[in-house]
């Protein structure tokens, strides 16, 4: 089976006050396409700093990232702008849409920042509203739109692409516990059916339940409680 995630190492430090604080230490992660895997720990533990690392917005100290086989260190910011365009989805905890955009257009600028072509990335986006059962919303403005729907949204938005690799920041954290449950309910069937490889991290007991492995990072590792 193919790891479409691999981290291996990754160690990142800062200077704190004159003392060089471990905020990562030698952190290793394999995530097998297909698979969903939950990320848990307090507040301060580095979930933010490991995310950013491994989605390819922060260099760590040391250790090497892939993504899809590819590596991302040594790469310029022009490289590593591409590379998550093309291979990486995010999911935040705030929808994060355009507010002057319509849901289906929400998703057409993402294929047309990738210089997809405008057919296919028409075809790519009503496939995906139907599976997000939001063919209905295409042409709503997101204000108009529940919270579900607007994470639901994202969540074509993040597919769009058909990247390699989702990341998902606490997705459910503005939604109540039933809207919560089918977000990530879509996600990880998302997943599976696309083949992905895919981290979220979370403090919501209540979708462990709908991941494949749930870790905890302590002391700069991930762990299996």
């Amino acid at each position: 089976m193919t790891n479409r995630l691999v981290l291996q190492a990754i160690t990142r430090t800062f200077q704190d006050g004159g003392n060089e604080r471990m905020i990562l230490d030698k952190l290793d992660l394999e995530v097998a396409e297909g698979e969903l895997v939950a990320v848990m720990g307090p507040s301060g533990s580095g979930k933010s700093t490991f995310l950013s690392i491994a989605g390819a917005l922060l260099e760590p100290t040391s250790g090497q990232v892939l993504i899809d086989g590819e590596a991302i260190q040594g790469k310029d910011m022009q490289e590593l702008s591409e590379l998550r365009l093309q291979k990486i989805g995010f999911i935040f905890q705030s929808a994060n849409l355009i507010p002057y955009l319509k849901v289906e257009e929400q998703l057409i600028l993402i294929s047309k920042l990738a210089g997809t072509e405008k057919a296919r990335a028409g075809q790519r986006a009503k496939t995906l509203l139907d599976q997000m059962g939001l063919s209905h919303r295409r042409n709503a403005y997101p204000e108009k739109l529940s919270g579900g729907e607007r994470q639901r949204v994202a969540i074509a938005r993040a597919f769009m692409n058909d990247p390699a690799v989702l990341f998902a920041d606490e997705p459910t954290a503005s939604l109540d516990a039933s809207r919560g449950l089918d977000v990530v309910r879509m996600i990880a069937k998302q997943v599976k059916d696309q083949r992905k490889s895919a981290v979220m991290v979370t403090h919501d007991d209540r979708v462990l339940p709908l991941c494949d492995r749930v870790l905890w990072l302590e002391n700069g590792k991930l762990i299996t409680k």
